[in-house]
């Protein structure tokens, strides 16, 4: 069943913005090549955590809202875990 999602993720603050770049086209290019649709990507930039991760106090935020299936996310999540640049994810179901 397609579903609108919201994925945002937290990367080092430290990453050149070629490497930031690059990780949200190998993302996006995730989603796509799953049959997803993108819909918007937003990028925060750099904010200030909430609490200290990885001795970082600064992460740099995107937000990518789009469309897909349940094995999109699951693929999509498996990525995140194991991109060593990304401090934090959350994917959720925005429909609702």
């Amino acid at each position: 069943m397609i579903r609108q999602y919201e994925a945002t993720y937290i990367l080092k603050p430290d990453m050149e913005q070629e490497a930031r770049e690059s990780l949200t086209e190998r993302i996006k290019g995730i989603i796509t090549d799953h049959n997803g649709e993108i819909l918007e990507v937003d990028d925060w930039g750099s904010r200030k955590l909430a609490y200290e991760i990885k001795d970082y106090k600064n992460g740099y935020y995107t937000i990518i809202t789009f469309k897909g299936d349940a094995s999109l996310v699951n693929e999509l999540e498996r990525n995140f875990k194991i991109i060593d640049d990304v401090l934090r994810y959350l994917v959720i179901n925005t429909e609702n």
